[in-house]
């Protein structure tokens, strides 16, 4: 027998007493979204007459160990305090995108607004002039990855009808922007096609073609051709796949995911490291394909959810069928990139359950059981903090705000299974304003081959496990130089 929401006959002194004798960790209840109380437990006994009860506070809803982790998460962020830039990452720029996206989730699932003032300045704020997440003060350094990840979170924002704010750019005109100066870099003169990892010449990995940079344009076609209905976002997710699985990138066989290819030998080879991320894009664009699509075509992507699916599950989901980075996490080597990657996967795979019903069932068994494990990875420093190998099911050591961010979000993405409603499109709901024009007053946001000065050299947004030895050179000549 359970009392349900936290009441007790007791009232708040038993539970205060209770609380106080529990070690601070998050017991995470996987099956229920609530607090809730047991009887007949040894923790704690009261005598009523002859009758002798017992009481523990056994565990924590999934929104309150949301809660928990969030809070930790925003400890790291200084954007709303005064003197500081909202939404800003000096050195990571590009986090303040899973970051956003991880509040947009939190308060899309629980309905607490507590962030919701520092989610809508910060991600209006580093839009741009332009309204294309290209900003004056990181946009001589950016990938195509990076501003892919603030383009995804506005999209994000949309499709949750998060309000767009009275002034600036509309959510989903934001995503609009960066789609319109991504396809514009779309580099035919070598490999057939196909994204360029970074930007700039100048760039260490502008000689590569990478999976989450072309797989993040291909997720944010699809979202915007189902959101939308525009046909030249359902032109462009076609293309984008179809370039994919022609190139080394991704195969539709086995359904293998590599991370890069090499522009200098017209993108013959492969750099096959492992990343949950790279399976992840490709997954949810496949997956939007396929619930905003049908017929023949609706076979083809659900083929290509089937696929990658499966593929994740066997690749990642490893000890104890817990989601795993195994290229960094075993060998304590991931760097704070690397450490988002799975929260990330974590929710394209909810996401990809909702949009695509006939895998629900696979996908919540193997997020539970990762968010059961995460769980038991924030017992650090009695406060909630969180690790990075959470199949070891205890607190490893690491700490960080990407810990808290990717075990945040492997927690809401468990929430689909109390709120299974497809994101919103614009016949459905979504109140965003469309400029498919969006981003087009940006002459140097397309262009590849604008001066750039010495103060403008600086280093790439995400690190990519392989990297051309010719533009390591240059870029530490640069540096040392300089």
């Amino acid at each position: 027998m359970h009392f349900l929401g936290g009441w007790s006959p007791f009232g708040g002194a038993v539970a205060a007493l209770l609380l106080s004798s529990v070690a601070r960790a998050i017991d995470l209840d996987i099956t229920d979204e609530r607090t809730w109380w047991s009887l007949d437990s040894p923790f704690m006994s009261l005598t009523r007459g002859n009758e002798k009860l017992t009481f523990e506070f056994i565990t924590e809803s999934i929104k309150d160990a949301a809660s928990t982790t969030t809070y930790a998460m925003m400890k790291y962020y200084y954007g709303n305090e005064t003197g500081q830039i909202p939404g800003a990452f000096p050195d990571k720029w590009w986090e303040g995108a899973p970051l956003f996206m991880a509040l947009l989730e939190y308060w899309h699932f629980t309905g607490d607004t507590t962030y919701n003032d520092e989610l809508s300045v910060g991600l209006q704020w580093q839009s741009g002039t332009d309204g294309d997440y290209m900003p004056s003060n990181y946009s001589s350094y950016l990938g195509n990855d990076d501003q892919m990840f603030w383009g995804l979170a506005a999209m994000t924002a949309a499709e949750y009808s998060f309000p767009d704010r009275s002034t600036g750019f509309s959510w989903l005109s934001l995503a609009q922007g960066v789609f319109n100066t991504q396809i514009k870099r779309w580099d035919t003169t070598s490999c057939g096609g196909g994204l360029r990892w970074q930007i700039w010449p100048y760039q260490s990995g502008y000689g590569m073609k990478n999976s989450i940079s072309n797989g993040g344009l291909f997720q944010l076609s699809a979202r915007l051709a189902r959101y939308t209905g525009d046909e030249i976002y359902l032109k462009w997710a076609n293309k984008i796949w179809d370039w994919s699985v022609s190139s080394p990138l991704l195969s539709n066989s086995t359904w293998n995911v590599a991370d890069s290819t090499n522009v200098e030998n017209n993108c013959a080879t492969q750099g096959n490291a492992q990343w949950t991320y790279n399976y992840g894009t490709y997954l949810m664009g496949a997956a939007y394909m396929y619930n905003y699509t049908n017929g023949t075509t609706q076979s083809q992507w659900l083929t290509a959810v089937n696929g990658l699916v499966n593929t994740t599950f066997t690749n990642f989901f490893l000890t104890g069928g817990i989601i795993e980075d195994y290229y960094c996490e075993p060998a304590e080597t991931c760097n704070n990139n690397e450490i988002l990657f799975k929260g990330l996967t974590s929710t394209w795979l909810s996401m990809t359950a909702v949009l695509v019903p006939s895998t629900f069932d696979s996908i919540i068994a193997k997020l539970q059981t990762s968010a059961q494990a995460a769980a038991a990875s924030c017992t650090g420093h009695s406060n909630g903090t969180c690790g990075v190998r959470w199949y070891k099911s205890v607190w490893d050591g690491w700490m960080g705000m990407e810990e808290q961010i990717s075990v945040t979000k492997v927690f809401t993405a468990n929430l689909v299974n109390f709120n299974k409603t497809a994101p919103v499109t614009s016949t459905t709901g979504g109140n965003s304003t469309s400029n498919p024009t969006a981003g087009e007053s940006d002459t140097t946001a397309s262009t590849q081959t604008t001066t750039i000065t010495t103060a403008d050299k600086a280093g790439a947004g995400i690190v990519t496990a392989v990297f051309v030895t010719g533009w390591i050179g240059l870029m530490a000549f640069m540096i040392l130089g300089g």
